[in-house]
């Protein structure tokens, strides 16, 4: 996504001069009132910075090949992400269970890594679609009833079997999740072992060169 941060900086920053260049310009070289020219320059400095932003917005979705409705769509699919990613963080912690840690730690670590990547490159999460539609659901559900078996200060037989079973669940779990990452990381895998190749290519290219001239050498 978008820095907002960043951006309400850039556009600030660019304003506030622009303000300030249209109100002298007007108040000085227009002979105008005080409050005439206080009133053209607010209104230069929204310009500069609401058109500066949409600049940098059709900039930003040229960048990814993405429609305004598209880029609409997969940031209201992130923001819900975002507050599901932030509940199960919080109950993860809450879980007292000390062998399962280094399991629901690395889980956390995979979902993250699927919501950075996708939030730094927004079309990414086509290839994340089932991640963010089913698979983080589950997550969510099964981290939660974890958390409250666990938290249980008596469990009998029946809780411990249904304790057992979530835990095996949320470990094939983080095997679909780790899927998931890989799936959304495919593109960057074949363009790497494509540059590989090409590398490799070229490498013998040149050792088969260097080859071919120290036999003619030897033969001269």
């Amino acid at each position: 996504m978008m820095n907002p941060i960043l951006s309400f900086f850039v556009r600030t920053l660019a304003a506030i001069p622009a303000t300030m260049f249209v109100w002298l310009l007007t108040y000085t070289g227009f002979d105008q009132t005080f409050g005439v020219a206080s009133l053209i320059a607010i209104a230069a400095g929204g310009l500069v910075y609401f058109g500066l932003g949409s600049y940098m917005k059709t900039k930003f979705l040229k960048k990814h090949g993405l429609t305004r409705r598209e880029y609409k769509y997969i940031k209201k699919n992130l923001d819900e992400a975002k507050t599901k990613i932030k509940r199960l963080q919080k109950v993860q912690f809450s879980i007292r269970h000390i062998r399962s840690l280094k399991q629901r730690m690395e889980l956390i670590r995979m979902v993250r890594n699927i919501y950075n990547l996708t939030k730094r490159e927004p079309k990414r999460f086509y290839q994340a679609e089932t991640f963010y539609f089913s698979h983080l659901d589950s997550v969510l559900e099964l981290t939660e009833k974890y958390a409250f078996l666990t938290s249980q200060s008596k469990v009998n037989r029946e809780m411990q079997y249904t304790l057992e079973d979530t835990q095996r669940t949320l470990i094939d779990m983080a095997g679909v999740v780790e899927k998931d990452l890989y799936h959304v990381l495919s593109d960057d895998y074949d363009h790497l072992n494509f540059e590989i190749d090409v590398a490799k290519h070229r490498l013998n290219t040149v050792k088969e060169t260097k080859y071919l001239e120290g036999k003619w050498r030897t033969k001269k």
